[in-house]
């Protein structure tokens, strides 16, 4: 997934990866958008993962973040597409950056792509321009919560971080 793991861009490389051959980018689109799309496409992939590993309630979290994620990633698409952009389609699948084998595997990873997706989006709000900056800093706050959350199941202190994207 290009958007969590480009060693070009704002993140690190330790999250869910594409397993297929990089995709061309949309001339015209900022680099950001593109990575901000990978981001999401990947989120939604992990967050499948994630759900079956974890008991009913936060499951139902789990599902929460991954319509979260579905819907940020379907509005990104229209945005993209109204500028005339070909965006490209998810990969069919993606490495995961450890075994997830258990709950405690599932809220880490959780906590994980939240912070990746958070990163891009930050990296996406300072190239933005006006819509795309409103929709980046919503992304932003969306997924810090969301990191926040999967902190606090995980009970990991603390479950707050002064800058939210920053990796």
């Amino acid at each position: 997934m290009a958007g969590l793991t480009q060693p070009t861009g704002p993140t690190p490389t330790d999250g869910p990866t594409p397993t297929g051959g990089p995709t061309a980018p949309s001339p015209g689109v900022p680099a950001p958008l593109l990575e901000a799309l990978a981001a999401e496409h990947a989120a939604i992939f992990a967050y499948g993962v994630i759900g079956a590993k974890l008991d009913d309630e936060l499951a139902e979290t789990a599902q929460e973040a991954e319509d979260a994620h579905r819907a940020r990633r379907d509005t990104l698409l229209l945005t993209l597409t109204a500028g005339g952009a070909d965006p490209p389609a998810a990969e069919a699948s993606y490495a995961l950056p450890f075994p997830v084998s258990e709950a405690t595997d599932a809220l880490r990873l959780a906590v994980l792509v939240e912070e990746r997706v958070a990163a891009v989006w930050q990296a996406a709000l300072r190239a933005g321009d006006g819509v795309t900056r409103a929709q980046a800093l919503d992304a932003l706050v969306d997924a810090a919560v969301r990191a926040t959350v999967w902190r606090e199941a995980a009970s990991i202190t603390p479950a707050t971080v002064p800058f939210p994207g920053r990796v």
